[in-house]
This record gives structure tokens, sequence and C-alpha cells, in this order.
């Protein structure tokens, strides 16, 4: 099994910065993706930023210029700094791991991480 914990949320006004970081432990033979997802109430849960093994990123087109993904390798821990932060990004962020076992591709998820965007 893989665990995975994400830290970081919480309430800030708009226009500010918040940076998440997400860790993954126990199992790991090699992690091929780690994403950022996030989801308000309401609505489906979105891919918000994805970075590779190879070091890729990509990102929804609603947070491109505003949000990083970076990755630690050797901590298996991706981060997401987050700047010009909007009410719109209001949302429960979630991590997701990708284990490539073997061959066999496994995704795992973290329990979530509120940020509230809020004057």
């Amino acid at each position: 099994q893989v665990q995975v914990v994400e830290s970081g949320g919480g309430l800030v006004q708009p226009g500010g910065s918040l940076r998440l970081s997400c860790a993954a432990s126990g199992s790991i033979v090699s992690i091929t993706t780690m994403d950022w997802y996030r989801q308000s109430p309401g609505k489906a849960r979105e891919l918000v930023a994805t970075v590779t093994s190879g070091g890729s990123t990509n990102y929804a087109d609603s947070v491109k210029g505003r949000f990083t993904i970076s990755r630690d390798a050797a901590k298996n821990t991706v981060y997401l700094q987050m700047s010009s932060l909007k009410p719109g990004d209001t949302a429960v962020y979630y991590c997701k791991v990708r284990n490539n076992r073997f061959g066999m591709l496994y995704d795992y998820w973290g329990q979530g991480t509120q940020v509230t965007v809020s004057s």
C-alpha cells in the first residue's frame, strides 16, 4: 500500500498565496505521475496540475500562470505553489500518486486539504 498525505491548506485572502505539499510513502516502486485535483461543492473533481517522473508539467487553463507544480523525487513529495488566488479557487485539493509496480499502474489518493479564498 501507498499512503498519500496532503498539507498546507487554509484560509487566504484574494490575491494571496499558499503552498500545498503532498508526501507519498509505503510500498513505492516507481512513481510515474503526481497530480493535484480540486473539487468544489456541487462540482466534479477537476485536474489542476500534473508533473511526470521526467519533470514535465501540465496545468488546467484556469490556473496557468498562477500555480506552479514541482516535485522532489528523493522525498516522493509534490508541491503546488498557488499565487494570485481567487475566490473561484476555493475547493478541497487532492493529491493523486500513480505507482508503477512491476508494470501495473496503481493510483492512490490523499484525504484532501481545504483551500478557502475569501476576504
